[in-house]
């Protein structure tokens, strides 16, 4: 298992992405965002714990104003290769709508 923390400014987010096995995020302070492909939006805070299945479409980052950090926390592929897939950016207009849900 790989378990990364992983800090955010305001406004700082993740490009789309996916994990093959999944991943956990537990967030350790802060405020932030969880956004899947269908337009749901988890808003997170320190003590919150957010599962990602495998291969689902995400992003997370702070809120539009306020900092946050989280444990990323997944497991690696059993031939060794990265179990993430990097996708495109995270829209300016996409991430404000999410910080107004």
């Amino acid at each position: 298992m790989t378990v990364a923390l992983v800090r955010f400014t305001p406004g700082a987010r993740t490009n789309w992405h996916r994990h093959a096995v999944g991943q956990t995020l537990h967030v350790t302070e802060g405020v932030g965002l969880v956004g899947t492909r269908d337009g749901h939006i988890v808003r997170v805070r320190a003590g919150d714990t957010v599962v990602c299945p495998p291969d689902e479409e995400h992003w997370h980052g702070a809120g539009a104003d306020t900092f946050m950090s989280h444990l990323a926390m997944l497991e690696a592929l059993p031939d060794g290769q990265d179990p993430t897939t990097w996708q495109e950016p995270v829209g300016d207009d996409q991430y404000m709508a999410a910080n107004q849900q």
